[in-house]
């Protein structure tokens, strides 16, 4: 790596990968390995999808020794660029890729999840689409299950489909002790204090729902994931259905008279502040 270091800019061809892995903007990829680029098994189908493709894997690969202009090197490049960015698409998926992401994702190279609740929990790259040029790169929050735009214009502007839209799942499918606890924590909006009333009846019909849930999933010996003894005083509503029922018409009632009363709506977004209750 000493010799790499005193290298000029026009020899960085000798050092590809390792070039394209340092450059800013490009921290969200790993490092593909030797063998695997070589294997053509690997690069099935794409020849179709990068223009000049074998120049390209041969810059990508550190063999290409054509003398052409700058303009030609330059198409060559981007080519390179794109073909790396589909083979690392394949190769996260791998055992030794999904290996080296998980340092990354362990390191929160990808960067933490802005919401409060999450209480920064690592983020992961993902793809809305597995075609080119359609859809930028997202970052997968697994505590919230939610997706964010990645915070620099130089990450923003990465291809989806260069990490595709299976790789965080299958992470969490071959690391499962990975998977986050789900935050049940829920902000209340107050004024002076007091609980805003149309937000809190909202929420109060949620955890009639998540209650009814509950239990139907208990019923049928489901392994819920709620935290031990969250759901112990089920036990003794199991037989009060009927009571549940009309309550959460009640519930629901109340919710509903609450908007119309003071002028507040709820069409999926965050609710309106109400009057105080």
């Amino acid at each position: 790596m000493d010799d790499y270091g005193s290298e000029s800019d026009s020899d960085y061809t000798s050092y590809w990968r390792d070039w394209f892995i340092s450059s800013r903007g490009n921290e969200y990829f790993c490092e593909i390995d030797e063998e695997y680029l070589t294997d053509r098994f690997n690069l099935t189908g794409l020849n179709t999808e990068v223009q000049y493709y074998q120049y390209a894997l041969d810059l990508v690969t550190d063999v290409f020794d054509l003398d052409c202009d700058d303009e030609m090197r330059e198409t060559i490049e981007k080519s390179a660029r794109h073909l790396y960015g589909l083979v690392h698409a394949r190769y996260i998926v791998t055992t030794r890729g999904l290996a080296k992401m998980l340092e990354k994702y362990k390191k929160a190279d990808f960067g933490k999840c802005p919401r409060v609740m999450c209480n920064s929990h690592p983020l992961l790259p993902m793809g809305l689409s597995d075609i080119p040029n359609l859809k930028p790169v997202k970052l997968y929050c697994a505590r919230c299950e939610d997706i964010y735009n990645p915070k620099s214009s130089r990450h923003a502007s990465i291809d989806g489909a260069y990490f595709g839209t299976s790789f965080h799942n299958i992470l969490f499918q071959v690391y499962p002790a990975l998977i986050p606890p789900k935050s049940t924590e829920r902000y209340v909006p107050r004024v002076y204090g007091f609980k805003v009333h149309a937000a809190a009846a909202l929420v109060r019909w949620q955890n009639l729902m998540r209650e009814d849930m509950r239990r139907r999933l208990r019923k049928m010996e489901v392994e819920s994931g709620f935290k031990d003894g969250e759901d112990e005083d089920l036990d003794e509503a199991e037989d009060d259905d009927g009571e549940e029922d009309e309550e959460l018409q009640q519930q629901i009632a109340e919710y509903r008279g609450a908007n119309q009363h003071h002028g507040t709506s709820f069409t999926g977004g965050e609710p309106h502040v109400g009057s105080v209750a």
